[in-house]
């Protein structure tokens, strides 16, 4: 059975309360998905402090909060498996987004320290590091034929990602078959971080 839980990323007691509901009805905290995203697309000189707080708040503060309540609840029964959804950008740029991609950077380093400190008590944690998809938060740039071209161009399979293709991803990282992957960063992105 699977139950999701929805909650300001901002209130770490209500995402504890959802966790606790879930091991109510559920009696078990098997696989938690971070799946929280915020962009300010501008420079960083463009963004005010606040700005900037916001971003990090969102994009790797509220993940290291759930990183830490559910895996809490998974060490007593000994396995769990904890994902996080990072970026490309957190290994190269466009000239904006400094905030985001470090943020998401952050996160892929939580990644890696979490699968080290819980690996031990059998929860693995891996993320998933998608390129150029096709959301709500990039439809402006998907339906832009200018842009679109543009980051298709950049992409060697020639076309956008589909949000299914992260979620096969999730998928493997979640089943029994990446019961020894731990502290992975699986990098889907139709080939972009490969061509120069």
């Amino acid at each position: 059975m699977a139950s999701a839980a929805a909650f300001d990323v901002g209130d770490a007691d209500a995402l504890r309360a959802a966790l606790t509901e879930i091991e109510h009805q559920h009696a078990r905290l098997d696989i938690v998905v971070g799946n929280v995203g915020q962009r300010d697309r501008r420079r960083i000189a463009e963004c005010g402090d606040d700005d900037i707080r916001s971003l990090i708040e969102v994009d790797l503060v509220s993940g290291l909060i759930l990183a830490r309540e559910a895996a809490e609840r998974m060490v007593p029964r000994g396995e769990g498996r904890l994902i996080f959804l990072t970026s490309i950008a957190s290994q190269m740029s466009s000239g904006r987004d400094a905030a985001y991609a470090a943020a998401k950077a952050g996160l892929e380093g939580l990644i890696h320290a979490m699968a080290v400190e819980y690996g031990r008590h059998g929860v693995t944690t891996n993320g998933i590091s998608p390129g150029f998809f096709a959301t709500e938060t990039n439809a402006a740039l998907a339906f832009d034929p200018a842009r679109a071209a543009f980051f298709e161009q950049r992409t060697p399979l020639r076309r956008w990602g589909r949000p299914e293709e992260i979620g096969g991803a999730a998928v493997f990282l979640a089943s029994a078959a990446a019961s020894f992957v731990n502290g992975h960063i699986l990098v889907v992105d139709g080939g972009t971080t490969s061509q120069m």
